[in-house]
């Protein structure tokens, strides 16, 4: 029998956010994730579970990777306007392979490109047809449900396959662990704010494989949840069902320099290995401004 995880008492005190988790049903589904330009969606059903998310800003430092799952850190950004694609491009994901590295201790980090979340009005951009889609350097809907971008299958390919690509000449890794890097450049509050949860508030029976389908545009009716073989063996995320002991939190009013890292797959099960996490609608603070955030998937490696 599992044994209760205790809590530091350092927690008890933060402020509560009352928010809505969004979470799949208990029903059996076929669970896919369709993304295309500007928008995503997902088959099954979901449903809204009210969650309280503790404000962590306040004992930001009291936050650790080994123990929650995230952090959040203090790393300047190489550059000003994240709208300029070409800048991006030639500056941020070099400067968050650096920050991971100084923020992890790994001995390399391999960053995968980045994509833009807002929750700025995109369906005139989902409307716009497009041609082998690609999903990353484009701007996108904050996400809408419990997750983790990789299940553990992926998590592992993905380790094996950068390192592979981008360190061919490498001695080999003992560890390795897939994360999310993650800041807001827009002013705060946001309106819709990221909260991760605490790793260890994950039951263990509450997840389920969600398939990754990139599309130029979505399929309708029954072609939604079609047959598709060797599926268990795509890419795929971790989707969540409802749980009471799930455990959230969030960083309210995150200036341009902080950073959230936070894990999808840590190699080492010894410690906290992965973090769900979902945008949520913040009504708790006052003049709430539009959610701007930019985020790198990287892996890092210990060697």
């Amino acid at each position: 029998m599992a044994t209760a995880t205790v809590y530091d008492p350092i927690e008890d005190d933060a402020r509560i956010a009352p928010a809505l988790i969004r979470y799949l049903g208990d029903g059996d589904y076929v669970t896919r994730r369709y993304v295309s330009r500007g928008a995503e969606m997902n088959t099954g059903d979901y449903f809204d579970h009210p969650m309280p998310v503790r404000d962590g800003m306040p004992i930001r430092d009291h936050f650790t990777l080994d123990t929650h799952g995230f952090m959040l850190g203090k790393w300047a950004p190489p550059l000003e306007d994240f709208g300029d694609t070409d800048a991006v491009n030639a500056l941020y994901n070099a400067d968050v392979e650096r920050a991971v590295a100084a923020l992890t201790g790994a001995s390399f980090v391999a960053a995968q490109g980045w994509m833009i979340r807002t929750s700025a009005d995109l369906s005139t951009r989902a409307q716009e047809q497009v041609e082998n889609y690609q999903h990353v350097g484009g701007i996108q809907p904050p996400a809408g449900e419990a997750h983790i971008d990789y299940n553990p299958l992926t998590g592992e390919r993905a380790g094996a396959r950068v390192y592979a690509e981008r360190r061919p000449d490498g001695p080999g890794y003992r560890r390795h662990c897939c994360f999310s890097f993650w800041r807001t450049f827009s002013p705060g509050p946001q309106d819709w704010p990221l909260a991760v949860m605490d790793g260890r508030s994950v039951v263990g029976d509450e997840t389920a494989n969600n398939t990754l389908f990139v599309v130029d545009r979505f399929p309708e009716g029954d072609a939604l949840t079609a047959p598709v073989a060797d599926e268990d063996q795509r890419i795929a995320a971790s989707i969540f069902r409802h749980r009471a002991a799930h455990r959230w939190w969030y960083f309210s009013n995150m200036a341009a320099d902080d950073v959230l890292l936070f894990k999808f797959y840590d190699s080492d099960h010894s410690v906290t290995w992965r973090c769900p996490h979902t945008a949520f609608h913040d009504t708790s603070l006052p003049d709430a401004q539009t959610r701007s955030s930019i985020e790198v998937r990287c892996i890092a490696y210990w060697e």
